[in-house]
């Protein structure tokens, strides 16, 4: 039986192993065989039970699928409960409705150019291999695509997936899109080293687009040479795996193939390039548009004005269909109205209510971040998903001393300006640039546009706290004691993970001698002085207090009930 992730094994040699730079929590490394293998996500994790953003949203990973009603706002999940026939590579049945519905750039050449009136670029990979090898790879993936799981054992498999061979029926393609990085508008960026191979739409009707990542030039790679190394797919293979455990929304990994040739990259960016093994990493989901796919249209005025409403239909008829033909007695619908504006009727304008629905996913998706610590890196508009799923594992990093300027970002070090602490204004921030491109083509109103941000903070508000209050084992928040915990740890560097494991320990009784009340914490408070232990015990104290509180009015009303 292979090892359950998130403790299982990269089975690689070990004269190729590098160490990653942000090693994920409890992921072990070892020089044994050659091998990852994902048990199926029930086994991965027990999430928190949670509500939808919308009433009645169905799933957004193709119509006619529909999410249970408190799964996370994208499923990008389980095989279900159905057992459909399981197919070979050349039996999976592929979908290119990107390429067949939007304007596509009439080369179809790798020459760095500026793209104009067009979605996307037709390319094929180009990445050179010498005897690929499969390194890893996700039965659960491979159950979304109805994938059978004897296919990783094929010995040409490494030969499709490093795009060496080309895939039956795939029509590879890159995607143009712009971005603001660090604030600052970039013009086009796109795939510069992803090219997708198209859509594969499985016995549930579920839409999943296959992306090779590191498979060569595009005409976006600008100066780069498209390609990765293995130390960052391996981080971007397990940690997308791991947020999917997480319950957190997320593009996943199906599998993950060393090329066989050297990649020369300077690791630590002090200007000491060497070589590094090559991979390169099939990831999934319903699709990879991201905000920036809307803006680098708008910005080309007139002309590509039109492809912004182009683009917004397609997104919403594939991915948000519950949202075309909306009534008011749909669940859906409702109006209100901010101050003096008019009322805003969302029922009325399919693109407002589709913003509204972005803006909650990003909220949904930032609260669940700052839930576990996890800290993106690279929040720039070109790596915000328009489906709210985590994407472009670049140089992230999970918290482990509690620092909300902790960024893993070392080019973001001077102003920190994705540390983990701005996340949330960052989300903010980067919704009203999506609002930009909708505005620019009259999908939405001003007032529309503003409204789009208000729910975005509500939305994000609404989840953190729920998500505060359940880590601390209350039945309601209490912004009191949750900020003075978070300051407390802040000051001391207690590990953002280990100390929450710690505090379910903790005995709710007001009873305990002062002298022992950090006993169960003590593992997460170490080298605090006289002052910053009596800090401690006074919040202790009062978080005995708050619980013991809960527990004597669920023990009344038990009682009441009797």
């Amino acid at each position: 039986m292979p090892p359950q992730f998130p403790t299982a094994r990269l089975l690689l040699p070990s004269h190729r192993l590098l160490p990653l730079l942000s090693p994920l929590p409890s992921a072990s490394l070892s020089p044994a065989p050659r091998t990852l293998r994902l048990p199926p996500p029930q086994l991965l994790h027990r999430v928190a039970r949670r509500r939808p953003l919308l009433r009645g949203m169905a799933s957004a990973a193709a119509p006619g699928s529909h999410a249970a009603a408190e799964a996370p706002p994208v499923d990008v999940g389980g095989g279900g409960a159905g057992a459909p026939r399981r197919l070979v590579l050349e039996e999976l049945p592929w979908d290119h409705s990107f390429v067949r519905e939007l304007p596509g750039d009439p080369r179809s050449d790798t020459i760095p150019r500026e793209v104009l009136h067009a979605c996307y670029s037709r390319v094929s990979p180009s990445a050179k291999v010498d005897n690929p090898k499969l390194v890893a790879w996700s039965d659960s993936v491979a159950d979304l695509l109805d994938l059978d799981h004897k296919e990783f054992e094929r010995p040409d498999f490494p030969q499709f997936f490093s795009g060496a061979t080309p895939l039956v029926g795939s029509l590879p393609y890159a995607q143009c899109y712009g971005g603001h990085q660090f604030g600052v508008w970039a013009g086009q960026l796109g795939d510069g080293r992803a090219i997708a191979l198209g859509e594969v739409v499985n016995s549930r009707g579920e839409r999943w687009e296959l992306q090779l990542k590191g498979c060569g030039k595009t005409p976006y790679s600008r100066f780069a040479d498209g390609l990765a190394v293995l130390r960052s797919s391996i981080r971007e293979f397990l940690c997308s795996e791991a947020m999917h455990g997480l319950g957190i929304p997320t593009t996943r990994a199906l599998c993950l193939v060393e090329t066989g040739k050297s990649v020369v990259r300077d690791m630590f960016y002090d200007g000491n390039a060497k070589e590094e093994p090559g991979a390169i990493v099939c990831r999934v989901a319903p699709s990879f548009l991201r905000f920036g796919s809307y803006q680098i249209h708008a910005s080309r005025g007139k002309e590509d004005i039109e492809i912004v409403r182009r683009l917004a239909d397609y997104t919403i008829h594939h991915h948000f269909p519950h949202l075309e033909n909306m009534k008011k007695s749909e669940g859906l619908s409702f109006e209100t109205a901010i101050g003096d504006s008019p009322t805003i009727d969302l029922t009325s304008n399919k693109y407002a209510a589709w913003a509204v629905e972005v803006a909650e996913r990003t909220a949904y998706l930032i609260a669940r971040w700052q839930g576990v610590g996890f800290t993106h890196g690279v929040l720039n508009t070109d790596n915000m998903s328009v489906l709210g799923l985590t994407i472009d594992y670049g140089p992230f990093g999970f918290l482990d001393a509690f620092d909300p300027s902790y960024t893993p970002n070392t080019t973001d070090l001077p102003g920190k300006r994705y540390c983990f602490a701005n996340q949330p204004d960052v989300g903010l921030w980067n919704i009203a640039q999506f609002t930009g491109p909708l505005s620019s083509a009259e999908l939405i109103s001003q007032d529309e546009a503003n409204y789009v941000m208000e729910r975005y903070g509500t939305k994000f508000m609404d989840e953190y706290q729920s998500i505060m209050t359940k880590k601390l084992g209350l039945t309601k928040y209490n912004k009191q004691l949750i900020s003075k915990l978070l300051s407390n740890m802040a000051v001391d560097k207690v590990d953002y993970t280990n100390f929450f494991r710690l505090l379910s320990n903790v005995n709710a009784d007001p009873g305990i001698p002062e002298n022992e009340l950090l006993v169960p914490l003590k593992a997460a408070l170490l080298d605090i002085g006289k002052e910053r232990k009596e800090a401690w015990i006074s919040w202790v104290q009062t978080y005995i207090e708050e619980v013991g509180h809960l527990f004597c009015n669920c023990f009344l009303h038990c009682a009441l009930l009797s």
